[in-house]
């Protein structure tokens, strides 16, 4: 399976970057334009609607138009782990149904006195089966312009 990994320090505290990445309209805010994020529902780990924090249990669908180019593609996306210990945290979603074979993204946040952290790791396959996975390393093409700019975006929005 291939893998992503970007990180960035924020000039921010570990509480204000956590918050932030606790919620939809986090990942709303740092998705580029040009992807063309459509958040069609949030449910929380109890089924209950636009949960205030994504918790574990809590289901994202959503839709995807990159470039706005070919048909819109699904995504849902599934919270399955989540810790935070004051001085470091983490969430990993899990993509249940979407363009992939697998995808698999651990949020890492550690804080460092006033400034955090960013890491974001990617486990991936893409579809096609060997096909897919011989070509998956090349996801790297596609991955980084997206999170060199959402990182970019949430110094912008939280420095």
């Amino acid at each position: 399976m291939a893998t992503y990994t970007r990180r960035t320090r924020v000039a921010a505290p570990l509480s204000e970057v956590w918050k932030f990445h606790s919620k939809v309209s986090g990942l709303e805010a740092l998705t580029p334009e040009w992807m063309g994020l459509d958040v069609v529902s949030v449910r929380g780990p109890n089924g209950e609607p636009d949960p205030e924090i994504l918790d574990v249990g809590a289901e994202i669908r959503m839709s995807l138009h990159p470039l706005g180019v070919g048909p819109k593609q699904e995504w849902t996306s599934h919270i399955v782990a989540r810790e935070s210990d004051g001085h470091t945290a983490m969430f990993r979603d899990e993509m249940r149904g979407g363009p992939f074979q697998k995808w698999v993204h651990t949020h890492r946040f550690y804080g460092d006195g006033e400034e955090t952290l960013v890491e974001d790791h990617v486990e991936y396959e893409l579809p096609g089966g060997e096909l897919g996975r011989a070509l998956s390393p090349l996801g790297f093409v596609g991955f980084e312009p997206m999170f060199r700019q959402r990182h970019a975006k949430t110094r912008a929005l939280l420095e």
